[in-house]
């Protein structure tokens, strides 16, 4: 009899460091479910490109805004309905709408709360039931280096990567009796779009306040994402790794 294929659920999994991650799961033979936001996914060729991973796997896509607590309820109903169990989440949706404190609108920083915190209490919240009742599963929170050591420019952002890790330590500790892991990370400068349209001096100041002089490939965080997801590191949780190049220590 086939073993039964592993489930991991990737928010906003369709582009960036959280499509690398859905691209390394699918690799390693787990069914996907993403959920993505913007009417431009090209969801034909995500779903294409991660079964060009691996040929055998089953991928779920479906457009949910993470804040909206019901229809992620309903997409994690659809994903239970579809695979039967989720062994692995990681909650990577998220936004920035920097701005210095003074000129920032309260719109834009509840907006920022809203997705990257509050996301997360939806997502785990809705799902922890499921593994509890399954004794085992493990779930990855991405935070970012700016919620460990902050960022001018960034008080909505700091704030709500750094409520991710309080969270992730609590979590850990409510449920770590029954098997589940909680663990965080925090990216620094990762090569993504966003960093793309930076200008080369722009870059270069950012390498040089890395001790490895370098930003750091979108895969480099999907190794560790897939390592705390597996049973590899079955014996940690409640831990922030920073994924940074050395930039905070």
């Amino acid at each position: 009899m086939e073993e039964e294929r592993k489930v991991a659920l990737i928010t906003g999994g369709s582009r960036g460091i959280g499509k690398q991650i859905a691209l390394r799961f699918a690799k390693e033979g787990y069914n996907i479910a993403i959920n993505y936001v913007s009417d431009k996914t090209d969801t034909q060729a995500l779903e294409k490109e991660l079964k060009e991973q691996n040929a055998n796997i089953e991928v779920l896509l479906k457009k949910v805004d993470v804040t909206d607590y019901d229809k992620v309820e309903e997409f994690i109903k659809e994903v239970i309905s579809q695979f039967s169990q989720i062994d692995v989440v990681v909650n990577n949706a998220g936004i920035t709408k920097d701005n210095l404190l003074m000129r920032m609108s309260k719109e834009d920083f509840d907006k920022v709360i809203d997705v990257n915190l509050k996301g997360v209490f939806n997502v785990s919240k809705l799902v922890t039931p499921y593994m509890m009742k399954k004794r085992k599963g493990s779930i990855i929170n991405v935070s970012s280096v700016v919620g460990v050591a902050g960022n001018a420019g960034q008080c909505n952002y700091a704030a709500s990567k750094a409520g991710i890790i309080g969270f992730t330590k609590s979590l850990a500790k409510e449920i770590a009796s029954r098997n589940i892991r909680v663990n965080a990370i925090a990216p620094g400068f990762i090569k993504t779009d966003m960093t793309e349209v930076l200008s080369d001096t722009v870059k270069e100041n950012i390498n040089h306040q890395i001790p490895l002089k370098r930003m750091g490939e979108a895969e480099e965080v999907a190794k560790v994402v897939y390592f705390l997801g597996s049973e590899e590191s079955s014996y940690i949780t409640g831990q922030v790794i920073n994924i940074d190049g050395g930039m905070v220590m």
